[in-house]
């Protein structure tokens, strides 16, 4: 598949991130009550070993529409290391039940795959589920679980019960690290941030090629998702290769849209009228940064604007919106996650993960919100999902 041209399109607006449980018409609460503070409990609801012995838990993502084999309310979980524990090489994706039931959703295989994806298989924490079934993930593969293997990748499109159908691939998708999604009827568009721009060849030097692509995707239930274009929309963010992170670049990626039926106009060439944001969780610049006009702009924003930095931040990683508007994400250097506001005011933190020196560096990554039941995310030391609620 060739890089495309991007041209905006118009787009039927039925829901925001895909990360997100959504209510039938968002309302954006703006500097509202804080998420975390009511959320006093940690539980461990499954593991995410399967049967192969995979580990290191990296996406996740809610289903939000049963169809197939995906159950409403249901996490699937990405893993990234196989059963030696070698990062890259994880090619599984569990399906955990809000009661701790676990059931594989799918097992990819690198020499059967559908399509191109240079490297083969090494599942992310990018990671989305769209309303019509199809599932979408990324690899950043490695050949021994070391940095100087490591190769381009794709994103592999799933139906609904789990069989790989298709792959995006190409020089504009290089090292799929983390996504989030723009869901609509006909229509979806894909942010991921990309990792391996010079990063393999610097050889742990920091260089700034990292970039967040936008893919526009024809979407429907009959028929396989047709990539339409994809677009640079930020660029020139830091990355490097780590001996214990295999690489250190953007991750998380989250949507706030203003958007509530499918007749709403979102994302016209002219400007987004719905004033929707993405933000980006800059890892190494310690910092969250805002991509302005992201459902429809034809350039790069560059590095963004910068929502807020420092603080209670260290290594930012895993980021969600949540249907309050709010933001969360999870450090990297710390088992912390923080709230922010829309305004950029860190509100609070919760620690997740106190395994370890220091207390759960390393030990987290994909979340999900659900606002009956609280915030689930990933634990890559103890290989589970827990929640706090």
């Amino acid at each position: 598949m060739k890089d495309l041209t991007t041209q905006a399109r118009r787009l039927g607006c039925a829901a925001i991130a895909a990360s997100i449980l959504l209510s039938a018409a968002p309302a954006w609460a703006g500097d509202g009550h804080a998420v975390l503070p009511p959320l006093k409990t940690i539980s461990t609801i499954a593991s995410t070993v399967p049967g192969n012995g995979d580990v290191n838990p990296y996406g996740m993502a809610q289903v939000r529409r049963t169809t197939g084999n995906l159950r409403a309310g249901h996490i699937l979980v990405s893993n990234f290391n196989n059963s030696s524990n070698l990062q890259g090489t994880g090619t599984t994706i569990v399906d955990v039940a809000p009661d701790g039931s676990v059931s594989v959703f799918a097992t990819l295989n690198a020499a059967s795959l559908p399509g191109s994806c240079p490297g083969g298989v090494g599942l992310t924490t990018a990671l989305v589920v769209l309303e019509q079934g199809w599932v979408i993930v990324g690899s950043l593969p490695t050949a021994d679980g070391m940095a100087a293997t490591a190769q381009a990748g794709c994103l592999i499109v799933l139906d609904s019960l789990g069989n790989a159908v298709e792959t995006f691939f190409g020089s504009l998708i290089n090292g799929p690290w983390d996504m989030t999604a723009f869901d609509g009827e006909h229509e979806a568009k894909l942010f991921v941030t990309n990792v391996l721009n010079g990063t393999v060849a610097a050889n742990g030097a920091v260089v700034h090629g990292a970039t967040v692509t936008r893919l526009d995707l024809k979407v429907s239930a009959a028929a396989m998702p047709v990539l339409e274009s994809i677009t640079v929309i930020g660029s020139g963010f830091p990355e490097r290769t780590d001996p214990m992170a295999l690489v250190i670049g953007p991750t998380g990626v989250g949507l706030r849209a203003h958007c509530a039926s499918d007749t709403d106009d979102c994302g016209e060439h002219d400007g987004d009228r719905d004033g929707a944001l993405l933000y980006v969780a800059d890892t190494l610049n310690n910092r969250i940064a805002v991509i302005d006009h992201p459902l429809g702009r034809t350039t790069s924003a560059g590095t963004g604007r910068t929502l807020t930095s420092g603080g209670s931040l260290n290594g930012p990683l895993g980021l969600i919106v949540t249907p309050g508007g709010d933001l969360l994400t999870v450090n990297s250097g710390d088992g912390f996650v923080t709230e922010i506001s829309p305004g950029g005011v860190q509100r609070d933190k919760v620690l997740l993960d106190n395994n370890g020196s220091p207390p759960g560096s390393g030990a987290l990554f994909g979340l999900a919100f659900d606002p009956a039941r609280g915030l689930y995310y990933v634990d890559d030391v103890t290989n589970t999902v827990n929640l706090l609620h």
